[in-house]
């Protein structure tokens, strides 16, 4: 089986499916596609041009969720969804929640004004990001506090997709200067420090932040 992964090493969505790839043991090549700058015909493996994606024996997959999906189904161990229907569901909501309600707010507003807009030489609208950390954040983030109350995952008692996509957004949110406050949320503060401490997110952590630090000083 050939599989290729298309996608950016900062993006939260490639990330997250690059440690479900890591944890199930599925080897993969990886293909380089600037978001921002996309080649001409890769509508043909991505409609919306988006990362990351994926190419399985010249069949192509889009979007991170769709992925990892099919990634449950032909390699089902280590189980990254819950086997109980109430417990899938609510792995699927909160992977939904995450990749585009936290994600719009940790990534899109701090990450990529503080790194990726000085990356494309912009300037950073410092506005936008302190709105999102006093603003539009903290729901969010009580409701994960909340949720992990007397719990060491989002759902059931073992880890999910959901928990990686949570951490993958923190990583985001980490490279943008700031972190959780473990005396406003000290649940999400200690599950994103183990998760983190994972090696797929420790290693590539470590890696991506060398490299925010090269181009950035």
């Amino acid at each position: 089986m050939s599989i290729k992964l298309y996608g950016a090493a900062l993006s939260p969505f490639v990330r997250k499916t690059r440690v479900a790839l890591a944890l199930k043991g599925i080897e993969f090549e990886s293909v380089h596609i600037d978001p921002n700058n996309t080649p001409e015909g890769y509508e043909k493996i991505s409609p919306m041009k988006r990362i990351p994606a994926l190419e399985v024996d010249g069949q192509f997959l889009a979007d991170s969720a769709a992925i990892c999906a099919w990634m449950e189904k032909t390699h089902p161990q280590p189980a990254l969804y819950p086997s109980d229907a109430m417990e899938m569901g609510q792995t699927i909501w909160f992977e939904r929640f995450i990749d585009y309600d936290l994600a719009m707010r940790c990534t899109f507003a701090v990450f990529r004004n503080r790194v990726v807009m000085r990356l494309l030489g912009k300037e950073c609208d410092e506005e936008q990001v302190q709105h999102a950390l006093t603003t539009t954040i903290p729901p969010l983030f009580a409701y994960l506090e909340e949720t992990l109350d007397g719990r060491e995952f989002l759902v059931g008692n073992s880890m999910t997709i959901a928990d990686i996509a949570l951490a993958s957004q923190l990583v985001n949110f980490r490279h943008g200067g700031e972190t959780i406050d473990p005396a406003s949320y000290p649940n999400l503060a200690a599950h994103t420090e183990r998760m983190h401490a994972l090696a797929p997110f420790a290693q590539t952590i470590e890696k991506e932040s060398g490299f925010i630090q090269k181009v950035m000083g």
